[in-house]
């Protein structure tokens, strides 16, 4: 007997059909469901023939409406589902013994399924985002880990284990993988890569390669999120690409590559345009004999200088153009004059002046006597331009608890001397002869200082400790840097207060302004501030961090400090911080050609005015994000053309001008802007523009902002470039396939989303940290380095591998790298011979993981040892 049922608007419905004969017609079966939940239950059983076709179709509006349909067949089974807004969660179990030569296609919006059962031909998973659904009730995460890739020809269910199918929706390994992107990159990547190419976006940041300047800057000094700009503020509007540029102005350079050339213009100074003051440059077009030059930013014509006059070859060009690095090069110095000096007198040797806590705490820890014992080793490696020259860099010394204690160190003296200031309220320098010294001149007597500090404060009880006053004290020098634990209860919010407060921006800012004076102070005197810090309890790093941040410094955080497992890591971090390339009382602009403008600026700095960068101090690990916005109408031929010119001292007391040029091409075509981007750079922006973005917003208001803008990116990509498609499947651009999985990163950052073992200070801290990363740091910083341990060979790296659980195997040990720390991970499950070669025991619950001492005979610990020796800096 049959039953067949027309379409129904009940509020519960069953139906049940058995039969027994044979079925040569068709079954059709609709529902209609109005406003409510209608659960529909259509088991079917039948023991003879089937050759015609079963069509079930559910029209869906706001419901869900959970399915359960077994049976078997042997023709074809058509399941649509029609999506309104919202998430609409759905089960469809399937089991058949007959066979399967047909197709099955299953489109969702934004729906999360699980679909398990055995077939021989094919599955087609499809997943759209249209623009017009666009709203606040969208959740782009579920859309970016359900929908955001097309899976084709995925193999049988059967194939995939039970337990896989349970958790998971889709095939892991057809979602766009960055290690396979990385890969593919290095292997079309060919040296040396030439800058010379208008528009031409370099290789990964992942990818080691040569570059051959030709004209634009290496991509180790500047990046760009599109080598393509669209030409017109409509275009830019509708794609919602993000226009900016990433830039590291004394970044360093591997040895085959050569450093800025440094160019020396005269007693005149560099040659400028007369109107828009753009340094002279490869874009500069010299004509009437080379008698004048339009200026490429401008258009501007100005007289050349006799001085600077030279002939003009067939072509145009100057005849000394390969001679001068500032015609045919894209990164060079200028050799400024006294004109570009404060009070128009040159500068005098830059000066560390090293501030050392000598509380209770600081000495009880051992930090103290660390410190003292190690600056004697790096006062040999003081930053210097020759390396086989004395450095020029002075320096002094100053302890401090609640006092501070100023030292003469003069090469006159036996010993050194002490100085008490104990009123911190009114703070000042007692001594000016014999304070900043040339270590050369002086280094028997620092030597004997730095004895007998541990020493002297080996026996206090002072646990209060000042900051701001002893900053104060060391404004009159170009360097400080303070290795301190500051204790400032008046300064200080509680952090069990700013948690019951409510109000979530509230706990990046600065809860007084007395630091923000002082920032302001040192970057007017040209003072950078590195702060070390060494706490044990809550810091308020929200407020502390303002001064190293505002004047271009560091901070590191060391948090429940021990010698014994801590000890490597500073001593690491204090060294690299002393010896790095660093340039003093530097400012920054940025020009462009007319049509776009420097709008924005992320990083460690202070600005007074909207175009000026200034920084008390600059090193080669610092990098200052720029964002681009449209004043004008741009032009396809003549491109988009940007200048970085950094005002800087030198470590041997130069004024210099630090000089990038970068053009990029324009377009009129979203598919030739979409061609052109680079993923890492976008990703670099998003995480500075939300980082700061919490200063004013709450954390959730931030994170909607970046699912919409990259949704919308990919929604523009997909109506205006794509070639036309199922209605449910995500087209993605080749170049930013893998936006999705690096913005989920930065969603998932402990700033925007923390975990509860987060505490405030590691929030702001590093908040701090990623506003002056450059492209290479905040990728790995929010796409760690996952390395097979067993794979590694000598003098190589593996291949990593994807960022899942599910790749790490209980039998294996891996190294992963965040660019803050390396995680040794070992599975419970590895062979008793590596972990005694690895960690001198073969039990695994007895590996100390706060000390890892290999056995010295082991292969595998040497490997180990020379991989982290390549990954570390």
């Amino acid at each position: 007997m049959f039953q067949r049922l027309g379409r129904t608007s009940l509020s519960h419905s069953r139906v049940m059909g058995t039969w027994g004969g044979s079925w040569g017609g068709s079954w059709f079966l609709g529902w209609f469901l109005g406003p409510g939940m209608v659960p529909g239950v259509v088991p079917g059983t039948w023991g003879g023939s089937w050759d015609g076709s079963w069509d079930l179709g559910w029209f869906l509006g706001w419901f869900l409406v959970p399915g359960v349909v077994p049976g078997s067949w042997g023709g074809s089974w058509d399941l649509g589902w029609f999506l309104g807004p919202g998430v609409v969660p759905g089960v469809v179990p399937g089991s058949w013994d007959g066979s399967w030569g047909g197709s099955w296609d299953l489109g969702w919006f934004l729906v999360p399924g699980v679909v398990p059962g055995s077939w021989g031909g094919s599955w087609v998973l499809q997943g759209c985002l249209e623009t017009v659904l666009l709203s606040s009730s969208l959740n782009l995460l579920s859309y970016i880990s359900t929908v955001c890739w097309t899976l084709l020809n995925v193999k049988s269910a059967s194939d995939v284990p039970a337990v896989q199918r349970s958790r998971h929706r889709i095939d892991p390994d057809a979602i766009p993988s960055p290690i396979q992107v990385i890969e593919d990159d290095k292997v079309k990547t060919t040296e040396p890569f030439t800058t010379g190419v208008r528009g031409q976006a370099p290789p990964l940041v992942t990818t080691h390669f040569q570059v051959k300047d030709q004209g634009n800057a290496s991509p180790r000094f500047v990046r760009c999120t599109a080598y393509n700009m669209p030409c017109t503020a409509d275009m830019a509007k509708q794609s919602q690409v993000p226009l900016a540029a990433v830039i590291k102005p004394l970044g360093t350079l591997p040895p085959d590559e050569s450093p800025p050339y440094l160019v020396d213009h005269g007693e005149g100074g560099p040659i400028r345009c007369n109107r828009c003051k753009a340094y002279m440059c490869p874009y500069m077009q010299f004509m009437e004999g080379g008698r004048r030059f339009q200026c490429g930013f401008c258009s501007c014509v100005t007289e050349v200088p006799p001085h600077y006059f030279q002939h003009l070859d067939h072509t145009g060009k100057r005849v000394d153009y390969y001679e001068r690095p500032e015609l045919s090069l894209g990164s060079y110095e200028f050799l400024a004059t006294v004109d570009y000096c404060k009070n128009n007198k040159l500068p005098q040797p830059p000066a560390f002046i090293f501030l050392i806590d000598v509380s209770y705490n600081a000495v009880k820890s051992g930090m103290v006597a660390i410190v003292c014992q190690e600056l004697k080793t790096l006062l040999d490696h003081l930053p210097r331009e020759n390396p086989e020259a004395d450095s020029p860099v002075r320096v002094g010394f100053v302890t401090y608890n609640k006092v501070l204690h100023f030292y003469n160190v003069k090469s006159s003296l036996a010993q050194p001397q002490m100085l008490v200031v104990s009123d911190v309220s009114d703070t000042f320098v007692p001594l000016l002869d014999g304070f900043l010294v040339n270590v050369k001149e002086s280094r028997l007597v620092i030597e004997s200082l730095l004895d007998q500090i541990p020493e002297m404060f080996a026996e206090t009880r002072e646990t209060e400790t000042v900051f701001g006053p002893v900053v104060q004290a060391g404004l009159e020098a170009l360097k400080v840097k303070a290795v301190c634990v500051p204790h400032l209860s008046a300064h200080r919010r509680s952090s069990w207060k700013t948690e019951k407060q409510g109000g979530q921006e509230a706990l990046f800012q600065p809860q007084i302004s007395f630091y923000n004076s002082l920032a302001k102070d040192c970057v007017a005197q040209g003072c950078c501030v590195d702060l070390f810090l060494f706490p044990n309890q809550y810091v308020d790093m929200a407020t502390l961090g303002v001064v190293p941040v505002s004047t271009g410094g560091s901070v590191y955080k060391y948090t429940y400090f021990q010698a014994e497992t801590d000890k490597e890591q500073f001593l690491n971090d204090l060294r690299r911080d002393v010896q790095k390339l660093i340039g003093f009382d530097a400012v920054m602009r940025v020009r462009t050609s007319t049509g776009i403008r420097a709008t924005d600026f992320y990083g460690s700095f202070f600005m007074s005015n909207t175009t000026d960068v200034e920084l008390a101090g600059l090193d080669c690990d610092k990098a200052v994000t720029v964002e681009f916005k449209h004043d004008d109408k741009l032009s396809e031929e003549t491109g988009a053309l940007m200048q970085c010119a950094v005002l800087y001292t030198s470590c041997s007391g130069q004024r210099r001008l630090r000089i990038h040029n970068m053009a990029v091409s324009c377009c009129s075509q979203l598919a030739d802007l979409y061609r052109n981007c680079e993923t890492d750079t976008i990703i670099n922006y998003f995480a500075k523009y939300a980082f700061r973005g919490v200063l004013s917003n709450p954390t959730k208001a931030v994170r909607d902002t970046l699912v919409n803008q990259c949704a919308q990116i990919l929604a523009c990509y997909r109506k205006n470039c794509a070639s036309p498609s199922s209605a449910g499947q995500l087209i993605l651009p080749e170049c930013m396939k893998l936006l999705p999985v690096y913005l989920n990163c930065v969603l998932k950052s402990d700033v925007l989303l923390p975990g509860a073992d987060v505490s405030l200070d590691d929030r702001a801290y590093l908040r701090q940290l990623v506003s002056c990363m450059d492209v290479s740091e905040s990728h790995v910083f929010f796409y760690p380095r996952l390395l097979p341990a067993m794979k590694l060979e000598n003098g190589s790296l593996p291949v990593a591998i994807r960022d899942s659980e599910e790749r790490l195997s209980k039998g294996g040990v891996y190294l992963l790298e965040t660019g803050l720390r390396l995680f040794l991970w070992v599975g419970a499950s590895v062979q008793q011979e590596v972990l005694l070669s690895i960690f001198g025991t073969s039990s695994f619950s007895q590996i100390d993981s706060s000390l890892v001492r290999g056995s010295q005979r082991s292969t595998l610990a040497e490997t180990l040892a020379e991989t982290l020796a390549i990954m570390l800096p």
